[in-house]
């Protein structure tokens, strides 16, 4: 049995076999309390080092039962990934592997360096868009139309369309040109051969009244009065709303009327503001707005006849999409060939439509139709005129 060295408290202690004898005849002979190690130790200037082990007498202490420790495990190394634990099993037990993920060493040093990696994908990187807004101090004045429109026509980013021609048409009662608002004296209709009216002009005239179908009769009725009596707010002739108030003689235009504050009723009626109520009234009228169809009643064939009785002049008659210039003529020795059991032609007649296009499905274009004499039968003409083409001309013995 080999000798055994113990250091505790800087005091060495050699064990032989003799010792482990001693200590057996003791556990024999009966049960002993163990003293205290700190007691017996000898004190340091009693002890004696000599290579000769066996001449030394050691005071007993008491023996520790030999346990098995079991293995050191390695120490633990940061930042390389664990290693895969490996537990062995038993061969009727299941074998199990568990893997540990390895933990990131965090490092301290800089905020920068506490930020996760950037993400990667297929040899790209995620990127960071920042954006700077810089508000200049003091008052902003917002550009106006006329200085954003110069400037849009310098870039040279716009196209302007074409400016549309003035309407210098006239209404036959409050004098103004092109329709009117809405809520106003509304569109113009025609009433004869360049004559043209307010639609709440006539509308609103004390002896038009408006049938089931939307024709206003004795507009021309009411027309023929209002050129002999004065508006009272503008002093000018054509006025024809008078006040219903009885033996009221102040008349108005219908535009003159909203300016002077008069007061409408649903029943077609105004009182001017010398007779009306004060305050609102449950059946006062505040919106003009007629949006059904109207139109003024007229002697369409009594018209087509003052064109013929007064020549070439420059009058405008329209129906619908048909523009008449022209009527044009026949001669004694055409009537024979120039006309049909349903129509005539007249040599020089031309009109007029606007009708969608040949070329484009959602663009209109003019067609201008007109009658020729060729070896003494009509020839139909069309012109086709549209605008970035060149005219196209059509020509056929018969209207279809």
């Amino acid at each position: 049995m080999k000798d055994i060295v113990f250091c505790s408290n800087n005091c060495f202690v050699l064990y032989s076999a003799a010792v482990q004898a001693k200590t057996s005849e003791n556990k024999e002979s009966g049960p002993s309390l163990p003293q205290s190690p700190m007691k017996e130790r000898p004190p340091k200037a009693f002890h004696q080092y000599s290579n000769n082990i066996s001449a030394l007498d050691v005071h007993c202490l008491p023996q520790l039962q030999d346990k098995v420790s079991p293995p050191p495990s390695p120490p633990i190394m940061f930042p390389p990934a664990f290693e895969a634990a490996k537990v062995e099993a038993k061969p009727d037990e299941l074998k199990v592997t568990v893997k540990l993920k390895p933990r990131l060493k965090a490092i301290h040093s800089s905020l920068d360096d506490c930020r996760p990696p950037s993400k990667k994908w297929k040899g790209m990187k995620w990127k960071k868009w920042s954006i700077q807004i810089v508000i200049p101090k003091g008052s902003f004045k917002p550009p106006c139309e006329e200085e954003i429109d110069e400037f849009l026509k310098k870039l040279g980013t716009t196209i302007k369309p074409d400016p549309v021609p003035k309407d210098y048409r006239k209404c036959c009662f409050c004098h103004e040109e092109g329709d009117g608002l809405t809520d106003g004296p509304a569109r113009l209709l025609n009433l004869d051969l360049d004559l043209w009216v307010h639609l709440n002009c006539a509308l609103w005239s004390t002896e038009v009244y408006e049938t089931q179908a939307g024709a206003l009769i004795n507009v021309e009725l009411a027309l023929r009065r209002g050129l002999q009596m004065k508006c009272m707010f503008c002093h000018k002739m054509g006025a024809t709303s008078g006040c219903h108030r009885l033996r009221c003689t102040n008349i108005y235009h219908f535009t003159c009327a909203i300016k002077a504050q008069c007061m409408f009723f649903k029943d077609k009626t105004m009182l001017c503001p010398m007779h009306k109520p004060k305050g609102t009234h449950e059946q006062e009228l505040s919106y003009f707005a007629v949006f059904r169809r109207v139109y003024v009643q007229r002697d369409e064939v009594r018209q087509i006849a003052s064109i013929v009785q007064r020549g070439e002049r420059d009058h405008t008659f329209r129906v619908g999409s048909l523009i008449f210039h022209a009527v044009g003529q026949l001669l004694p020795q055409q009537m024979q060939a120039f006309h049909s059991s349903k129509a005539l032609f007249p040599v020089g007649y031309e009109a007029s439509r606007l009708y969608w296009s040949m070329r484009y499905a959602n663009r209109r274009c003019r067609y201008l139709c007109s009658i020729e004499e060729k070896d003494g039968l009509p020839l139909f003409v069309i012109k086709v005129v549209e605008q970035g083409h060149e005219d196209l001309v059509l020509t056929d013995t018969t209207p279809k």
